[in-house]
């Protein structure tokens, strides 16, 4: 059995009756996500495309790859993907292949994350919505790689989107 304890835009909070091994019931507070994407946008030149995003949750701004929740469950999500790298960088792109899944944290959100790889890139204007505050920043993989490194991207969904994808290229961003 779901209670739903809170609704917002993006989210709903339920909690779960839940089987218990000893045949008891737990109950679990759940963030029900629509799920969302992550863009990894290569230049022809093999740049990456990334944005300076603030985040007020954090109060900070951050490195990370362009990316966004879903619109509504069951959205196409290679239509999100193509929106979300139009919209923070302006780009628009002449491929898209999805390369990854996750779940960023599965203990509580039931959130999806699916990550694509945009090329064939080319420049048009940002869409920002009216509340985002983001700068487009264009770099050196090896670059992006040693500011990992270094603890300077902090973004769970765009590292892990940067290490699978050197790993599926024999380690090579």
């Amino acid at each position: 059995m779901s209670v739903s304890l809170l609704k917002c835009a993006k989210f709903e909070v339920i909690r779960r009756d839940v089987p218990r091994r000893d045949g008891g019931v737990a109950h679990r507070e759940i963030v029900v996500h629509p799920g969302a994407v992550v863009v990894l946008p290569i230049l022809d030149d093999g740049r990456w495309v990334m944005i300076r995003n603030y985040r007020d949750t954090v109060d900070r701004e951050l490195l990370e790859f362009p990316a966004g929740t879903l619109d509504v469950p069951g959205e196409d999500q290679v239509a999100a993907a193509h929106r979300e790298l139009e919209e923070e960088t302006g780009y628009r792109a002449a491929a898209m292949s999805e390369f990854c899944a996750f779940y960023p944290s599965p203990g509580i959100l039931t959130e999806l994350i699916r990550a694509y790889v945009a090329t064939g890139l080319t420049r048009h204007e940002q869409r920002l919505d009216p509340s985002e505050r983001i700068r487009v920043e264009i770099v050196e993989p090896r670059d992006a790689m040693a500011r990992l490194d270094r603890g300077e991207i902090q973004d769970a969904k765009s590292l892990i989107a940067m290490l699978i994808w050197a790993r599926r290229n024999g380690g090579r961003p």
